[in-house]
């Protein structure tokens, strides 16, 4: 395609905009099960639009908005059970860990530095490797699809930088046994970072609302970062991830010198050099608007609902659970699995199979009556 001559109309540009995007599942459709993604709340995207030009790259020139990002890192540490959080508001779950493995490399400064992670961990690790230098040393799951945290130990060596470990993981919402794995990282005297990207905003209000699951966050003193993006569960426009750090000096080691911005010299930690400050501010007004009452609510209808479809997929012939969920992650096979994927997509069903099961994330958009219909579709073509 050529660059046009003569600009368009608005409004053609707008319609030619619809007419190639009408192939795009939408959230608001109902269609969209497999994703961790979700419709922003209607409050972040009135925060998201008003604030559209800030840029917390040059936070000399927003001062303000740059107040706001500490305050919504702060507000998150305190969810986290941290007192005195330190991190950023940044793109999403990818960047958060690629910056906790570099500030792990940084704080150990060793020749070969290696990173041990549990095998379910997310794609972002393996770019963090190979960007950074790190050798990953993938340690075993259980039958419960839980990092095997003997395994973990086993492998730690003089190169060790850091230890992962999972809480909720993106093929199943397994949340691991974080509390073995803090206790190993204090005996080691290592870092654990924890990716808590999906679970970070479920977990704290299933805890809430009398779900057993293990601890997750800072209140376990081997814990030095965790992942949480509220653009999942949180429902803040998308990209907004989330990097905490238990100490200044992990900010410090990843800290580089920009001197030549507007609003004056600054260090960035961030991968990112200009950011999305409208991004932050959603998140920070969603905090405050829905609290954590509200955000027990949301997590509540997405556990009911995990529930009642797992119970649904063990009355289904021809499917079955994964596993029990542990977060509002439903994971089942079938028999024939490739072409019931293949059908239930061609039914429009916004699906995904390439783990060797199809997995249904309860999203604040996914609703009982879109479930009805995809399991009335799913036992049709299992039927």
């Amino acid at each position: 395609m050529r660059f046009p001559e003569r600009g368009m109309d608005e409004e053609e540009v707008l319609e030619e905009l619809e007419r190639l995007t009408r192939e795009d599942l939408t959230f608001d459709s109902g269609r969209i099960l497999g994703s961790m993604c979700t419709m922003p709340h209607p409050l972040a995207i009135k925060v998201f639009c008003r604030f559209i030009d800030r840029n917390l790259g040059d936070p000399g020139l927003h001062v303000g908005s740059r107040r706001i990002e500490r305050e919504a890192v702060q507000m998150l540490g305190d969810l986290l059970h941290l007192e005195r959080a330190y991190g950023h508001i940044v793109s999403g779950g990818t960047e958060a860990n690629i910056l906790a493995v570099r500030a792990f490399r940084n704080m150990a400064d060793v020749e070969k530095p290696e990173l041990i992670l549990p095998k379910s961990a997310h794609f972002s690790f393996i770019k963090a490797g190979e960007m950074l230098g790190v050798k990953l040393v993938w340690a075993e799951l259980k039958s419960d699809y839980t990092v095997d945290v003997r395994d973990v130990e086993s492998k730690i060596g003089d190169n060790t930088i850091g230890i992962v470990g999972i809480a909720g993981t993106t093929g199943l919402g397994v949340v691991d046994d974080i509390p073995a794995l803090s206790d190993l990282a204090r005996d080691y005297g290592v870092p654990l970072h924890v990716d808590a990207a999906f679970g970070g905003f479920v977990i704290p209000f299933a805890k809430a609302l009398g779900y057993d699951l293990p601890d997750f966050d800072f209140r376990l003193k081997g814990v030095q970062s965790v992942t949480i993006d509220p653009h999942k569960m949180g429902m803040a426009p998308i990209p907004a991830g989330g990097i905490i750090f238990r100490r200044k000096k992990f900010i410090k080691v990843i800290s580089v010198l920009a001197p030549y911005l507007a609003g004056g010299k600054v260090w960035q930690a961030t991968i990112t050099g200009t950011r999305p400050g409208a991004s932050a501010l959603a998140v920070w007004a969603l905090i405050k608007h829905l609290g954590f009452e509200g955000y027990k609510e949301i997590v509540a209808r997405a556990m009911e609902l995990t529930r009642w479809f797992a119970q649904e997929i063990k009355n289904t012939a021809g499917a079955w659970l994964v596993r029990e969920p542990m977060l509002n992650i439903v994971a089942f096979k079938t028999k024939n699995l490739p072409r019931v994927e293949r059908v239930l997509k061609g039914r429009g069903w916004g699906v995904s199979a390439h783990r060797g099961y199809i997995r249904i994330v309860m999203m604040p958009h996914v609703r009982k009556d879109h479930l009805e219909a995809f399991l009335r579709d799913l036992r049709e073509v299992l039927g």
